[in-house]
């Protein structure tokens, strides 16, 4: 009876190639269908995507422009460190000194917008430039995307062991007093130190003489040297001095005290009114960088400075951390740009 258990006819139900068409056909579906999904998926993905690869392209190239041991070199210098570690890939600081630091801001501003080349700009390259420089080769508000501000930065009256002044008063009486005016150093013209300096004056009626230099370190140098008798800088580069009793300070240049000598009186405390000065620095990216870029580098900067270790090395060296959004710190150029308009107009000072 096993005849009657044929099989045969269920088995030949499907003809061979009608099969192999059918299984093709469902392989061809089921790799359409996980294409498909693919692209959905990619399409799907948030914009951050494409910054969470970032920097993996090449090292990264941080521009400071002014000469290494200045205060925008400096933390320059820091927040390479920090960023090497925190993205694991290198990122290098290239001093490209002049001009204010207009000629390493320049540089930048023509740099590919991809987050590989950033700037540690200066209040003196970002606010002042467009007021100094006549003929600019760009413009600090358009062509920059502002990151986040890094740190605020006090300014210091410092003299050399040649001036028996012991505050700003006798400084002036000192300076008024010499047939041939006194000589003080700046990091550049247009840069705050020079205008710093050029405030003094209009404030005191004292006479200086101004010299320039391409940055603060061979300012000090010169200084140090007894080569210039005075100058108004930033407190990063004139600190370690002051407390090697190398150079005297006289007061600060601002509208409240410096944390890291808090000791030091203003100007203003002094009876010299009308010179409050402070410098910023910050990180900015050429304009159009991918927001994912930028949004990883701010929210790196405010991480970092939000640590014990960074806060102490930058008021170690005398510079107060900041950390924000890149709208706010935008909108701290603009207003900057506008206040430094005229301040520079009230000095008369000019890059020409």
């Amino acid at each position: 009876m096993v005849n009657d258990v044929d099989t045969g006819p269920t088995k030949a139900a499907v003809p061979p190639r009608a099969a192999t068409r059918g299984s093709s056909l469902m392989s061809a579906l089921s790799w359409c269908t996980g294409s498909l999904l693919t692209l959905a998926l990619a399409s799907a993905l948030p914009a951050q995507a494409a910054g969470d690869a970032y920097p993996s392209k090449k090292p990264v190239t941080i521009v400071a422009g002014f000469p290494a041991g200045g205060a925008a070199d400096q933390l320059a210098r820091l927040f390479a460190q920090k960023f090497s570690i925190a993205f694991n890939q290198s990122f290098v600081v290239e001093n490209k000194a002049g001009a204010a630091g207009t000629i390493g801001a320049a540089f930048v501003a023509r740099a590919p917008a991809d987050g590989y080349t950033l700037l540690m700009g200066v209040t003196a390259s970002q606010s002042i430039a467009p007021s100094i420089y006549k003929g600019l080769s760009y413009q600090p508000e358009k062509d920059f995307q502002a990151v986040s501000l890094v740190a605020q930065i006090p300014v210091a009256l410092v003299v050399t062991s040649a001036v028996k002044a012991k505050t700003p008063r006798d400084f002036v009486s000192e300076a008024q007093a010499r047939p041939n005016p006194f000589s003080f150093a700046s990091s550049g013209t247009g840069a705050i130190p020079h205008l710093t300096g050029e405030l003094f004056q209009k404030a005191t009626g004292a006479k200086l003489l101004h010299v320039p230099y391409k940055g603060a370190a061979p300012a000090m140098s010169d200084l140090l040297a007894g080569r210039v008798d005075v100058m108004f800088d930033h407190l990063p580069s004139v600190l370690p001095h002051i407390r090697s009793g190398k150079l005297r300070p006289l007061a600060i240049a601002g509208a409240q005290r410096a944390s890291a000598l808090p000791e030091l009186p203003t100007l203003a405390e002094l009876g010299v009114p009308g010179v409050e000065v402070s410098s910023w620095f910050g990180l900015l990216a050429p304009a159009g960088t991918p927001m994912p870029v930028v949004e990883a580098l701010q929210a790196e900067v405010v991480k970092i400075l939000a640590t014990p270790e960074a806060k102490a090395q930058l008021q170690a060296i005398g510079a107060d951390p900041v950390g924000n959004s890149p709208a706010e710190f935008s909108r701290i150029i603009s207003a900057d740009v506008k206040k430094w308009a005229a301040l520079v107009k009230a000095t008369g000072v000019t890059a020409y």
